[in-house]
């Protein structure tokens, strides 16, 4: 493990990355090489140590092919663009009326129960109740709105799976032509997604039973969820090189009317011998902070 001061003062230095203790050992896992290129900066590495290799520039890239987002990707700005620890990239919660989404009544009560470490009003890391904190999965579509970082992209005739670098996560949607279950055998994490091709270039995935508890969060901000919501990406290949998100949130328990939370949020293709590096959540790393720093919460913050 490394030295949690040393990554925390790390934090500080670089200008937006937002980790809690459980995940700020996370940067560990990249590693950043400034011999290679020190004109332009850090290159990023893989989990082997190569440097991530992007799409020649000054070159077009060729056209998108037939029905295929399959690929590693990364946002189009780089892996940082993607943290969106202040909320979805098109909606923060940065105290602006346009960037708040319809809450319902009951969905601003659940907001204002929710102490988040990040956004308009976030507290102070001890006093937060993320579930995150205690390493409980993401689920969806959290998933979508923290640390997109490389994601990478499986498919074949039947489905599509993601794999999500953060917490080394994947989830499936089926393109096989099935419809959404009528009824939820159970909830799930990332709920129950199918696909469907709009036209050549654009996959639509409907996603529902997703956890609805408070064990689930809408993003890192505390926007909530319940298990009335109904989440649509439009997965959209411009090109060979480059891909757009596009997420929008459907819960009437928590909001008035759908809203977009992610609008055309671009991505490019890597490598494809690019090997995704791991940012895992670890709570024996968490213990071991708390001992060793203090947590607000415990009363040991002195140390």
């Amino acid at each position: 493990m490394h030295n949690r001061i040393v990554v925390l003062i790390g934090a500080f230095a670089l200008a937006f990355l937002p980790f809690t203790p459980a995940a700020r050992s996370q940067q560990s896992g990249t590693v950043r090489d400034q011999s290679v290129a020190p004109a332009a900066g850090p290159v990023l590495r893989d989990g082997w140590g190569r440097p991530a290799i992007n799409p020649a520039k000054g070159q077009k890239p060729a056209p998108a092919p037939r029905h295929d987002i399959s690929g590693i990707w990364e946002p189009a700005k780089g892996p940082g663009d993607g943290i969106q620890a202040n909320g979805p990239k098109d909606m923060p919660y940065d105290g602006k009326p346009e960037h708040d989404p319809p809450y319902t009544p009951l969905g601003l009560q659940t907001l204002k129960s929710h102490k988040a470490l990040y956004g308009y009003a976030a507290v102070l890391e001890g006093l937060s109740n993320d579930p995150r904190n205690k390493c409980d999965p993401l689920g969806f579509p959290r998933a979508d709105f923290y640390q997109v970082r490389h994601t990478q992209i499986l498919q074949n005739d039947r489905q599509v799976v993601i794999l999500y670098e953060f917490e080394k996560r994947w989830r499936t949607i089926w393109t096989d032509g099935r419809d959404l279950p009528q009824e939820i055998p159970e909830p799930k994490w990332y709920g129950y997604s199918v696909g469907k091709w709009v036209d050549d270039d654009t996959l639509v995935v409907q996603t529902i039973g997703t956890m609805g508890d408070e064990r689930a969060w809408l993003d890192e901000t505390g926007r909530p969820v319940s298990d009335a919501m109904r989440v649509e990406e439009r997965i959209h290949r411009v090109d060979h090189d480059n891909l757009e998100l596009t997420v929008t949130i459907d819960d009437p328990k928590m909001y008035t009317h759908p809203w977009v939370a992610m609008n055309k949020f671009p991505m490019r293709l890597q490598s494809p011998d690019y090997d995704v590096v791991e940012m895992m959540c670890v709570p024996s790393e968490i213990d071991r902070y708390n001992k060793e720093y203090g947590d607000v919460a415990s009363g040991t913050d002195g140390k």
